[in-house]
């Protein structure tokens, strides 16, 4: 046994001797071989370098040696010859990049040209790659929306076997969109359908636009736009069949054509809806309430993933963790209805092992991990993922984020992967406009939606312009103390000169305090705090001499000589009244609130919105409600309320209709007058038609019909309103009309009645309560106020053009007045000399701005 023991290690032994110098013969022989490999030419690259590809051929075969040294990129020109047993390797270097320049890009920037190009500073000159470097810009610069664009290239040889690469690009025009069509479309138009749409068509338009230029990931994110609006409106069985991006290249105009085709399918209602729980325990009746789809609604895909959202977050919290709700349907073709169910079963045993969030370079992780309603540790679920991802896309910080999942360290772990890729969230912009009431303003603003990554909302912007001027700054951080509260505070600055529709101008400046608590998803409250100064001043100079009955301006104001006395007042030095009162005489209540007004207001708002578009909504109801208390601290005391809601509904393809009501009242808690700048001036904010402060009180002690609005504590109104397409042009023009109906009225003046504005201590000489209305019969300035306060309803009727143009929203409204406050005749000796305390007309109105 022994014996066989050590025969077997000694045969090993032998074995190891034979591998060992075979291994060393191989070696040697390689070595011999590197040794007869002579390598000419070489500058740069390394002989051993070069031999290593000789050596290294699996055939040994000088053909593939030399096609692997050419394949390295770090030669021009490559020989492999056998001379006198020896092999010659005669190689010619590429040169090497000394820099890479872009001539003629004015439409992209360098940045975006540099991160698509192999070509690099200090890499190895090839042709082959530069030449493919100009096909890779050319498709930068299609993709930018400019087809035709031209570029080439040339190097410039530099000492020590280095170049500069230039790259001559010709942009060329635009060539954006040529058409976008959709066929099989039976239920909406081609117009109805491109409106959905971000991409546009090119046109007039496209030399200040950039949605006409094409861009795949715009496209497709479209299309879903497409598919929603589809599934929103019942038409449970659509489809996109193709999407087909062609360009074309024409003598008059180069471009994409883009043509969807679809398949609509019958459009659905729901024809019954039902949860059934397989869990014990649960509490159906509590899940009802999430219910959004009722029978008989026509069938919308967002009110099922919304009620799969409620229901799952309530089962949770009724504690069943692993729930899962699974939505089922059955169609009924010849009824064209679907029977929506709710499934709620017990899910799988998984937890979340990780979560991954990647691609994030600029957002912090906490910003994208708080959209989450699940942590590491929690149960799985796909609903709230599906919740997660829409939220993150609705923050509009990222250009795309997309969920995925792979398996964890064990069967019951699943690893969630957040892929993310940041966007710009900044903007600057500069705004001009024109409106009837402001002039023409123009306003600067700097704003960021993700500041420094933390998701915080920051603004600041200033406008100045020939009636008004001002500076305000915003911050909201939308995650106070963790929480899904959205914090913030304003600061602001804004000066107004209302002398054109009233005797005054306004300073107001302070901050506020808010916090919002969403609720639900459609409704929100928000609760604020509010610190503001009112500097109220009634100019009195010789181009303006608004308050020169109180205060007489020398070489201006007719004054009574010494020793006149009227009515057994001694009037010497006093305005001549009522001359001084014709070149435009505040009311005595614009002038008994001159100076500054400190308010402390506290106050809720409460919201509720049903919108399917902010902004441009077709559909949807939306109502606010906001309760205000002043007095904790200041000088204002009182108790304001305002609402406002509105009912959107597509009364036909492209023409919606809306009704509007509104309201307020204020009503003073200590008992005194309220202040003038307290009460509600209004004009055709409420009923189009009439002139800024032109409806409400007014005071008929003045017979300038633009200085005595004196403000209302009670207001109330309507609107009902049909917005169309223009026939004929383009919807991606922005263009539409509108015909309107307003009505309203404001009435309740509850302010001081009584001024000494000549400083006299006595109310037109009769003591300090004193009243005389004959105002043209005392010889003085009237220091009682009259004020003609009627519940008249206001109406009027028109129509406008709005344009949602590229530069801002402009609006041009046309009213004219149905019903209105005539005012109160006035006769001086016994004749008629006209009206004072009616309303003023405004039939035109014009707002808009600009954004470049």
């Amino acid at each position: 046994m022994m014996s066989m023991t050590g025969k077997r290690r000694r045969e090993s032994v032998k074995r190891t001797i034979v591998l060992v110098a075979a291994t060393a013969g191989v070696l040697a022989g390689t070595a011999a071989q590197a040794q007869q490999i002579v390598v000419q030419g070489n500058r740069r690259v390394d002989a051993d370098t070069i031999r290593s590809y000789v050596t290294g051929t699996a055939s040994g075969s000088a053909e593939e040696a030399r096609r692997n040294l050419l394949a390295s990129g770090m030669f021009q020109d490559v020989k492999v010859a056998q001379s006198g047993g020896r092999t010659v390797v005669t190689v010619r270097e590429n040169n090497i990049i000394n820099r890479v320049v872009f001539e003629g890009n004015k439409k992209v920037e360098k940045a975006t040209l540099e991160g698509q190009i192999e070509a690099k500073s200090r890499g190895a000159f090839s042709p082959a790659v530069v030449n493919a470097d100009l096909q890779r810009i050319k498709e930068v610069y299609r993709r930018a929306g400019r087809g035709t664009a031209k570029v080439t290239y040339r190097t410039v040889d530099l000492p020590n076997g280095t170049v500069d690469v230039i790259y001559q690009i010709d942009e060329g025009d635009k060539t954006g969109i040529v058409s976008i069509n959709f066929v099989g479309n039976n239920n909406y138009s081609e117009r109805t359908l491109k409106g959905l749409m971000t991409s546009s068509e090119m046109n007039l338009l496209s030399f200040i636009k950039t949605s006409d230029v094409y861009d795949p990931d715009r496209i497709a994110n479209d299309l879903d736009l497409v598919r929603r609006y589809y599934l929103r409106n019942g038409y449970a069985d659509f489809q996109i069949v193709n999407a087909d991006a062609r360009y074309v290249e024409g003598e008059e105009k180069s471009g994409w054509v883009i043509t969807v085709t679809v398949n609509e399918g019958e459009q659905y209602r729901v024809g019954a809806v039902a949860i059934d729980s397989r869990l014990p325990g649960v509490d159906t009746g509590r899940l009802q309430d999430e219910l959004r789809a009722q029978v008989g609604d026509v069938y919308n895909a967002e009110d099922v993933e919304k009620t799969l959202s409620g229901v799952t977050t309530d089962v949770n919290r009724q504690g069943f963790p692993f729930a899962q709700v699974r939505p089922t349907g059955q169609r009924d073709r010849a009824t064209h209805q679907v029977s929506l169910g709710f499934v709620v079963e017990d899910g799988p045993r998984v937890y979340v092992e990780r979560i991954n969030v990647r691609g994030n370079t600029r957002t912090r992780d906490y910003v994208i991990r708080r959209e989450l309603d699940f942590g590491e540790g929690d149960a799985y679920n796909r609903v709230l993922t599906d919740r997660a991802e829409r939220r993150l896309n609705g923050l509009g910080f990222f250009k795309k984020v997309r969920f995925s999942n792979e398996p964890g360290s064990s069967p019951d772990r699943v690893i969630v992967n957040i892929d993310v890729e940041d966007q710009p969230t900044g903007s600057f912009s500069v705004a001009g406009g024109y409106s009837t009431q402001d002039g023409i303003i123009g306003e600067v603003s700097v704003s960021e939606s993700n500041f420094l990554g933390r998701g915080q909302y920051v603004r600041v912007a200033g406008t100045g312009g020939q009636y008004a001027r001002g500076v305000d700054f915003s911050f909201t951080e939308p995650y106070f103390l963790g929480y899904r509260l959205a914090a913030g505070f304003d600061a602001f600055y804004k000066y107004s000169d209302l002398t054109r529709y009233s005797r005054y101008e306004t300073t107001v400046y302070g901050g506020q305090l808010r916090l919002g608590l969403p609720i639900t998803e459609e409704f929100g409250v928000t609760l604020r705090y509010s610190l503001y100064n009112t500097e109220l001043k009634v100019p009195n100079t010789l181009r303006r001499p608004y308050n020169d009955c109180s205060v007489p301006i020398p070489g201006l104001t007719n004054q009574y000589p010494a020793g006149t006395v009227i009515n057994g007042q001694n009037v010497t030095g006093f305005a001549r009244y009522p001359d001084c009162a014709y070149n435009g005489e505040a009311s005595i209540a614009l002038k008994g609130s001159q100076g500054n007004t400190l308010t402390s207001l506290a106050g809720v708002t409460l919201a509720y919105s049903t919108l399917d578009v902010i902004g441009a909504p077709r559909n949807g109801f939306y109502a606010e409600l906001k309760p205000d208390v002043a007095g904790l601290g200041g000088d204002s005391k009182f108790f304001r309320v305002t609402g406002d809601a509105r009912y959107y509904k597509e009364l036909w393809e492209d023409v919606v209709g809306f009704v509007r009501i509104q309201g307020g009242h204020i009503s003073s808690l200590d008992g005194n007058p309220l202040r003038l700048t307290d009460q509600f001036f209004l004009g055709p904010s409420l009923v189009r038609g009439f002139a800024p402060n032109g409806i409400g009180p007014r005071d008929i002690g003045t017979t300038d019909a633009r200085s005595n609005a004196v403000g209302g504590s009670t207001y109330v109104g309507g609107t009902v309103e049909v917005q169309f397409p223009i026939w004929g042009i383009p919807k991606d023009l922005g263009l539409k009309g509108a015909v309107f109906a307003d009505a309203g009225t404001l009435f309740g003046y509850n302010g001081r009645r009584n001024f000494d504005v000549n400083g006299d201590r006595l109310i037109n000489g009769f003591g300090p309560s004193g009243c005389n209305f004959n105002t043209f019969t005392i010889g003085v300035e009237p220091e009682c106020l009259n004020v003609r306060d009627k519940t008249v309803i206001r109406s009027s009727i028109g129509a406008s053009i709005l344009w949602n143009s590229p530069l801002g929203p402009i609006r041009f409204d046309y009213a004219y007045a149905l019903s209105k406050d005539e005012g109160e005749k006035v006769f001086v000796n016994g004749a008629y000399a006209g009206r004072i305390g009616k309303d003023q007309i405004q039939a035109f109105r014009f707002s808009g701005g600009s954004r470049f």
